[in-house]
């Protein structure tokens, strides 16, 4: 496999769908103009953040996998060559949605679908009233550029995933993702916040010797009845396969952030430290378990 760019797309959410599905594809372009093998739009990216609210109407959001959000992506992936991951509200059934992604292949091709495995419910994020939890696994697409894996934002706190995502053979992990501050902690706890969320991912960058990549948006977006909002941070990185930090982007401003993935790296890196060789697979049946605490 052979080094190739990835291109993160940090973008703010626009007024409507079709300008977002607009400026999306202007992004990839830019991206792939710049020599971008692979890119990633952030969680979300086609509409405001509508779980700030639990409102039946946003419902009306969601569209099938094969609906104008992946569909028209996918279309500027072919022309660009490119392999793109399309994160989407998936209208699955009636009454069935899902905060899925697509990815489509540089000849416009579906490469598969990833639907969020870790829902989440905290002040702002009510998720689990819009989305079932997803039912496909921890997957790593076989794509042009090499085995890229897919979490979805709240999936990147949980160490789990990551490692069976990276058991499933990729050498590169995506987070799509919509986080920030609720500005009334932000004085207080906004370093630590972010800095625990970038930890996080940089531990799994290390524990399973993958690269790592975070896409974010930005954006202080305020929920139609109003409120504090959300003031979404940026801040969207690679780590490296030792954890470190190869590219970061700003808190507050869109751009295309690159960075030039070296499959080789995870080979080499695995050589050196061979934590997948020394997992004590035969003693692990209790992490299956919610808490080790007997037949409680």
């Amino acid at each position: 496999m052979k080094p190739y760019d990835l291109a993160l797309i940090q973008m703010a959410a626009r007024a409507s769908k079709d300008e977002s599905l607009k400026a999306a594809g202007e992004l990839v372009r830019e991206a792939a103009g710049r020599g971008a093998g692979l890119v990633c739009l952030p969680e979300l990216f086609a509409t405001p953040y509508f779980c700030q609210t639990e409102e039946h109407a946003f419902f009306d959001l969601a569209e099938p996998a094969n609906g104008p959000t992946v569909t028209e992506l996918a279309k500027v992936a072919g022309q660009t060559r490119t392999t793109l991951v399309i994160p989407f509200f998936e209208r699955r059934a009636p009454g069935l949605y899902h905060n899925s992604l697509a990815v489509a292949g540089p000849d416009g091709e579906a490469l598969g679908l990833y639907r969020k495995m870790h829902i989440p419910d905290d002040p702002g994020y009510y998720e689990k009233f819009y989305f079932a939890p997803g039912d496909t696994g921890f997957k790593s697409f076989d794509t042009a550029v090499g085995p890229v894996g897919t979490l979805i934002c709240w999936d990147q706190w949980f160490p789990e995933a990551a490692r069976l995502t990276a058991l499933a053979g990729a050498m590169l992990i995506v987070y799509p993702t919509a986080i920030g501050w609720h500005p009334a902690e932000k004085a207080e706890y906004g370093a630590v916040q972010r800095e625990a969320w970038q930890l996080a991912q940089r531990a799994h960058a290390l524990s399973s010797h993958v690269f790592t990549a975070a896409v974010n948006r930005v954006g202080h977006e305020i929920p139609p009845g109003g409120g504090a909002g959300i003031e979404f941070w940026g801040s969207s990185f690679v780590a490296g396969p030792m954890g470190e930090i190869l590219a970061q982007a700003s808190t507050d401003k869109e751009e295309i952030l690159t960075c030039r993935i070296d499959p080789k790296q995870v080979e080499t890196t695995r050589r050196h430290w061979p934590f997948l060789r020394d997992r004590r697979i035969d003693a692990y049946a209790g992490i299956s378990r919610r808490f080790a605490d007997g037949d409680r």
